[in-house]
């Protein structure tokens, strides 16, 4: 299980334009040379348009509460 907090996967999107969408974020991080749970954690979170980094935090925050 991915297991990067969002603070790491806050600071692989630095420089993202909001709103974004899932698979922006992806690619962003992946040009940003993200780690791998990093990437997992991306993958993971709901397909949406999130309007600032707060709203990626939130969703980040929803699969860490999913997993047991």
């Amino acid at each position: 299980m991915a297991r990067a907090n969002p603070v790491e996967v806050e600071k692989c999107l630095k420089g993202v334009n909001y709103p974004a969408k899932k698979q922006d974020l992806i690619k962003h991080a992946q040009q940003q040379g993200a780690n791998q749970d990093v990437m997992e954690v991306l993958k993971e979170i709901r397909d949406q348009e999130f309007n600032s980094p707060i709203d990626v935090s939130k969703a980040v925050g929803e699969i860490d509460r999913q997993q047991p």
